[in-house]
């Protein structure tokens, strides 16, 4: 069942050493800056608890796994401050998760957008259904994917970044997604996808948890940078976001919602 409230859901369990975080948004799982917020939090504090060994990342509800940033904050900015706090949220999310000493499992159960296919890539390993297409529509409102391209590019590669960003209204297949790296494997159902998921994060948990630590240092060498990196990259769209071009656009695009 999804969740009603106007900020989002965030929730949270531990069972067997491994983490479950889930998240939920009325607006199709999209993220508004306080969700955002709580999630890189729980990313922290998740990476010191000695009792979680995996973590699971999924989204409320058997449709869009996540619709990106949320429309009604981005109109509702002001200033290029406002837009880079906003957009920082995202960078924060991601370098939290980066940062993270647990390997992060996601599952993606639908369609995901924009900062959705950021979070995807930013797991370290990704169970789909077949139904879980990708898009990277941020050309289309005035700016672009500025914070999540780093770590889309990490997976998918320069080529494949450049596929999804410079085709802002074409959606590509969980099967393109798995054949570019971003997704791991891919399911016909969410039954499937959920069961096979249990018994992968079970084997995972029963390994040395230092050994996993170990892992994810390794899967994530050479991005340090990212901490300066995404907030740079923020501060580009808080400007565009500002933009004639990218008001309207939004405005369209929330009255077709």
């Amino acid at each position: 069942m999804s969740t009603d409230r106007p900020n989002g859901s965030l929730y949270t369990s531990i069972e067997n050493h491994v983490a479950t975080v889930e998240f939920g948004h009325p607006s199709s799982n999209a993220f508004p800056l306080e969700l955002l917020q709580r999630l890189r939090k729980e990313f922290e504090s998740l990476s010191d608890n000695d009792d979680v060994y995996v973590i699971v990342l999924k989204s409320e509800g058997e449709k869009a796994f996540c619709a990106g940033a949320s429309f009604d904050e981005l109109l509702a900015v002001r200033d290029k401050e406002e837009g880079t706090r906003f957009f920082n949220g995202f960078a924060g999310v991601i370098n939290a998760m980066r940062k993270c000493s647990k390997l992060i499992v996601g599952r993606v159960q639908g369609k995901t957008v924009g900062g959705g296919v950021g979070l995807a890539a930013a797991c370290d390993y990704v169970m789909a259904v077949e139904a879980a297409a990708v898009k990277l529509s941020e050309l289309t409102i005035g700016i672009g994917p500025f914070v999540i391209a780093p770590a889309v590019e990490r997976k998918m590669g320069k080529a494949g970044l450049a596929e999804l960003a410079l085709a802002p209204e074409q959606w590509k297949n969980a099967y393109w997604a798995k054949e570019k790296g971003l997704y791991a494997r891919v399911f016909d159902k969410i039954g499937e996808l959920d069961r096979e998921l249990e018994i992968y994060t079970a084997k995972l948990a029963s390994c040395n948890p230092k050994a996993l630590e170990a892992m994810k240092k390794t899967l994530w060498e050479g991005t340090s940078h990212w901490d300066e990196l995404l907030p740079a990259k923020a501060e580009i769209s808080g400007d565009l976001v500002l933009s004639a071009f990218t008001r309207k656009a939004l405005e369209k695009f929330r009255k077709q919602q």
